[in-house]
């Protein structure tokens, strides 16, 4: 579960490096488009650094699901950044459409966003439940 969630990760955080070749129309598909528009009208780079600040925490987000998983040497406070990573993606996931819901502003691509956020929390927790808790009836 844990490999599964830091594949999903990378793979989030390399399509954001490539959609910035194609930046106004992948801020328009994912609903990002009037709030960069906004920063754009600051400096026209706060967007794609803004962009590139997000591809690197999914990055590490992606970097903890493989060191969970043995697949490269362990992090720093993993079972804290296991618990965490699962945490914001089960708060985006529930708590966006929550609010869109009270909105009324739902669209197709938010409720997409939220399920695969949901997804990827679910295989962070209950990844790192799993992992937690048979290292500890080992011990």
């Amino acid at each position: 579960m844990l490999r599964v969630g830091g594949i999903l990760n990378i793979i989030i955080a390399v399509a954001h490096v490539i959609g910035l070749f194609w930046a106004e129309q992948m801020f328009e598909k994912t609903g990002a488009g009037q709030g960069m528009d906004e920063l754009a009208q600051i400096h026209y780079t706060i967007p794609y650094l803004l962009t590139i600040f997000v591809s690197v925490i999914f990055f590490i987000f992606g970097l903890y699901g493989l060191s969970a998983d043995k697949k490269i040497n362990e992090l720093p406070f993993l079972k804290f950044g296991i618990f965490t990573i699962a945490f914001i993606y089960l708060f985006r996931g529930i708590g966006e459409q929550a609010y869109n819901i009270i909105q009324g502003t739902t669209t197709i691509s938010e409720i997409i966003q939220s399920i695969v956020a949901l997804i990827i929390g679910s295989l962070f927790l209950f990844g790192g439940l799993k992992k937690w808790k048979k290292q500890s009836s080992k011990e």
